[in-house]
């Protein structure tokens, strides 16, 4: 028995009982320049309809809006946007009772962000939270960081680091680790993966799930951008979308 089949027997063993936790951007999509034109991999749609018609959970965990991941992906699987703020299951959406009071703050930020951002910035609104991105602009690296916390200082919000960009959150104290522990009760194997430092309080979560003796397996997408710390926590590193497509398939 292989490495990767030795770490994949638990969740072969009793399909029922599984939890697929994964993130979007990255992992079950290639990274663009463009972050509103990001799609799945080809093969994702396909895929994770076969995966929920298979095991007991699969669900998406996303810095993304639902309403940004809910045309791209299959029905009926659980979707969980911006970091747990928002939750669709079973077709009924629901938001984090705190958040709705952070609707105006956020809008506000982000109306002002268009106008003072650094120059090559670029914001998406996400309705309880923005991201400004400098994919296009790298340069700006330093300074928008200055910005993001300078507005997070102004504003109330938290400032969080993603790939090429940062995240104006709501303080509110929800992660893709406290997504995936709110998921995932009664599972008895519980995968996550993805490929970005945000990604991290999803292992931390599976760490949690190992000391209640639930069976866990952490995925890292690699790419030339992934982190450090999240290669070196993984138990199987896979070479971007398509090596989690190919093992995502082997499951099946």
């Amino acid at each position: 028995m292989t490495a990767v089949d030795e770490a994949l027997t638990p969740f072969r063993a009793d399909p029922g009982t599984v939890a697929l936790i994964l993130d979007f951007d990255g992992t079950l999509s290639p990274i663009v320049e463009d972050a509103a034109a990001a799609v799945p991999h080809t093969d994702v749609p396909d895929l994770l309809a076969r995966l929920r018609d298979h095991f007991g959970l699969v669900a998406v965990v996303s810095g993304r809006p639902v309403e940004f991941l809910l045309p791209l992906l299959p029905t009926g699987l659980v979707l969980a946007g911006l970091y747990g703020l928002e939750l669709m299951v079973d077709g009924e959406r629901r938001d984090h009772p705190q958040a709705g009071n952070w609707r105006e703050v956020v809008d506000d930020v982000a109306g002002l962000a268009e106008v003072r951002a650094p120059a090559g910035v670029v914001v998406e609104r996400k309705g309880l939270s923005l991201t400004l991105h400098y994919r296009s602009a790298p340069d700006q690296e330093a300074a928008a960081a200055a910005y993001a916390q300078d507005e997070a200082h102004r504003s109330g919000l938290v400032a969080r680091p993603a790939r090429m960009s940062w995240e104006l959150h709501p303080p509110i104290e929800v992660d893709k680790g406290t997504a995936v522990l709110d998921l995932v009760k009664n599972r008895q194997a519980v995968a996550f993966a993805g490929d970005d430092v945000g990604d991290l309080p999803g292992f931390d979560a599976l760490d949690e799930l190992d000391e209640r003796g639930v069976a866990t397996l952490r995925i890292a997408v690699d790419s030339p951008e992934a982190p450090l710390p999240l290669l070196e926590r993984a138990d199987l590193v896979v070479a971007g979308p398509d090596g989690l497509v190919r093992l995502l398939e082997s499951l099946l």
